[in-house]
C-alpha cells in the first residue's frame, strides 16, 4: 500500500535558473516522511515528546532522473519494503506531471532519544507500519 502525497516546488528550493536545488528535495522529503508517520498514527510530535523516540536517517541513495523546475507540483509515492526490529526500509519516487524526476531508498531507525540507541518499535506502530508493506505479485 503505497503512501501519496503531493508538494509546490517553490521559488526558494530552485537555484536562480529555476531548477530544483537537491538538498531542498531532502528538506521536503523529510516532511512526506513526517506526514507518513502521522497517517500511520505516529505522528512525530507524538513519538518525540511522549515517547522519546526518533527516527534518524542511517542511509539514503538518491538517483536522479530529470530536473523539477520552479512552479512543479512534485508527487510523492512512498512505499514500505521493509520493517526491521528497529529499522523501516523505504522506496520513494517522485514526480512532476507524470514524469519521474527521481526516485531514493531509505533507512530509517527508530532511536531511544534518552540513550541514542536503536529501539524496537512499540508494538501499534510495528503494526501500523506493517500494513503498509509492499507485496510482490509474483
Amino acid at each position: 500500500m503505497t503512501f501519496s502525497t503531493s508538494r509546490p516546488l517553490r521559488f526558494g528550493d530552485c537555484d536562480p535558473s529555476g531548477i530544483a536545488y537537491f538538498p531542498s528535495y531532502l528538506n521536503i522529503l523529510v516532511g512526506v516522511l513526517e506526514e507518513f508517520f502521522a497517517s500511520v498514527g505516529a505522528p512525530w510530535k507524538e513519538l518525540i515528546a511522549e515517547r522519546q523516540i526518533g527516527t534518524p536517517t542511517v542511509s539514503l541513495d538518491l538517483t536522479f532522473a530529470r530536473p523539477g523546475f520552479h512552479g512543479d507540483t512534485l508527487d510523492f509515492e512512498l512505499a514500505v519494503l521493509r520493517v526491521g526490529r528497529s529499522s523501516l526500509d523505504l522506496e520513494h519516487r517522485v514526480s512532476a506531471a507524470g514524469r519521474l524526476l527521481w526516485s531514493a531508498r531509505q533507512s530509517v531507525v527508530a532511536t531511544s532519544l534518552d540513550t541514542h540507541k536503536s529501539t524496537a518499535w512499540p508494538d501499534d506502530i510495528r503494526a501500523a507500519l506493517e500494513s503498509r508493506l509492499e507485496t510482490s505479485d509474483a
